[in-house]
């Protein structure tokens, strides 16, 4: 009865945002926790990246790197998770854009918004499914050190792992719950399996010296200090997918209170799991030339095999990274068809119509997820033209998932915070600070990740990530001008109309749970 009248509760707060609930909330708090930090997959996301901070760096910019952006993304999770508290719906930082700006800039902030963290997620999405791909045929060179997979091997491996998260995500939706919660344990098992094996069987070790202090840059071609911070891609990389579990809160009881501690947590979590997993391959490292010739261009299952002396060994450690891999292809396939739905819902996207649809048998909206996976095959089949290219859809992913963070924090900063005094998970004073600190961070990750990994720049190495952000954001303007400008008008309801509704915003909704609770208790004692 509790649950039925927390769910109506949040329902109601919905409708009052403008928008009809037609997702289940059958969706726990540890549920997105586990989403969240199976979309991060900390393991997995600096196995598949190791190859920036080798070359940019190495033990420092890989540890001291990933301290940094930890404490950083943690500042950018409080700022969302704060603003997420008072408007929990599935369109995420593009609705937040809309409502915490003026009525005359709501509709172009939320559609610039909107498509970033559109593009985010497909590209996020892209990235983790197709290093799946890569990381899986890189296996195969445990045994036979000259195999390299072509372009025609590696499109159909990603389009395999593709196919299996649409599947999971279309006809075993009502498993997400147990799957995300899954996700967390077998992260946690994998590293602390991986810890113990390489620091007991590895026959050669580095010093703590070499592991938290040695720092070399040679290898990328920038100055010293610089080679630092493009070696930080690594790290942000890894550490940017939270933002996108706000997509979830439409299926969640108590989303303004639960999402938001998901997101921060999910952040400290995965920082403290890649900080545990890395510091002990760098005590096991072999020789940082022979990993950078490896020539699949993933040296994690060359780590792991020198450590073990053995393929098969090499390959067991290598399985508990390809199954966070896995938890995070479907997670991020998940979060990135619900931002999909949402921004159709509000006739954002061309054919918006069909991607807004909700499966009525199977819960879950299947055009969107359809949709979702196809734009990540046909991308896919840019690396046909140019590996490098495609390489840079790393940096696209980071770069438009960054700035869609960064854009509704800016707008409440200039705005005065004015909406964010009713959050249920409030900065308090320490909220103009926090909100600084991760919107100057942003302008120069920015600046950062359209760098390439090490000069001289040729074809092969370029990062093409600007370039494709251009392209994403032609596609966008077209857009805007042949349909958005005139039917476009952001979401449904304004933000006027939504503060003439606080009973269902902000803490206004704990009250309005606490006094249902309180006034069942008091029904029962009248009834005993």
């Amino acid at each position: 009865m509790h649950e039925a009248t927390v769910d109506a509760s949040a329902d109601a707060a919905l409708a009052r945002m403008g928008y009809k609930s037609e997702l289940p909330r059958n969706l726990s708090m540890m549920s997105i926790l586990g989403l969240s930090f199976a979309i991060m997959a900390a393991p997995f996301g600096l196995s598949t990246t190791m190859y920036i901070t080798l070359t940019d760096g190495q033990s420092v910019t890989i540890i001291w790197g990933w301290v940094l952006v930890t404490l950083i993304s943690i500042a950018i999770a409080a700022s969302l998770a704060e603003i997420c508290a008072v408007y929990p719906t599935a369109g995420g930082v593009y609705y937040w854009s809309a409502m915490l700006s003026t009525k005359e800039w709501a509709p172009m902030m939320s559609f610039i918004d909107g498509w970033l963290t559109l593009v985010g997620n497909w590209t996020v999405t892209l990235s983790i499914t197709f290093s799946t791909g890569q990381l899986i045929l890189s296996a195969i060179s445990l045994w036979n050190e000259d195999f390299v997979a072509n372009a025609w091997q590696t499109i159909l491996m990603f389009w395999a792992v593709v196919l299996v998260c649409a599947i999971v995500n279309i006809f075993f939706s009502k498993y997400l719950d147990l799957i995300n919660k899954v996700c967390i344990f077998w992260t946690a098992a994998s590293v602390i399996i991986i810890l113990i094996v390489l620091l007991t069987m590895a026959d050669n070790r580095r010093d703590a010296a070499f592991v938290f202090a040695h720092y070399d840059a040679s290898d990328s071609g920038w100055p010293s200090g610089w080679a630092f911070f493009v070696g930080l891609l690594q790290a942000a990389y890894t550490l940017t997918g939270y933002g996108m579990v706000a997509s979830m809160c439409e299926e969640v009881q108590n989303p303004h209170r639960e999402v938001p501690k998901a997101i921060v947590l999910s952040v400290i979590a995965a920082g403290i799991t890649g900080l545990i997993y890395l510091i002990p391959i760098l005590f096991v490292l072999p020789t940082v030339k022979d990993l950078l010739s490896v020539a699949s261009g993933q040296p994690i299952g060359l780590i792991f095999k020198t450590a073990t002396g053995s393929a098969g060994g090499g390959f067991g450690l290598l399985f508990l990274i390809l199954g966070i891999a896995m938890f995070a292809g479907i997670g991020s396939l998940t979060a990135a068809s619900r931002c999909t739905y949402a921004f159709a819902r509000d006739g954002a996207i061309p054919g918006f119509r069909i991607w807004r649809k909700v499966n009525k048998r199977l819960d879950v909206p299947v055009y969107a997820i359809l949709l979702s996976a196809a734009v990540n095959c046909l991308l896919g089949l840019i690396y046909f033209g140019s590996t490098a290219a495609f390489n840079s859809f790393t940096g696209v992913a980071t770069i438009c998932l960054s700035t869609s963070y960064g854009l509704p924090i800016l707008i409440s900063m200039i705005r005065g915070r004015q909406d964010l005094k009713e959050s249920t998970f409030s900065l308090g004073a320490f909220g103009y600070a926090i909100n600084a600190v991760t919107v100057c961070w942003i302008v120069l990750a920015v600046v950062l990740f359209c760098m390439p990994v090490a000069l001289p720049v040729t074809a092969t190495s370029m990062n093409y990530a600007s370039v494709v952000f251009a392209g994403f954001a032609a596609i966008s303007i077209i857009w805007y001008f042949v349909y958005a400008r005139k039917h476009f008008t952001g979401p449904p309801a304004s933000a006027e109309e939504v503060r003439a509704q606080p009973v269902m915003t902000g803490k206004a909704v704990v009250d309005a749970e606490n006094a249902y609770s309180d006034g069942s208790m008091s029904m029962k004692k009248a009834e005993q």
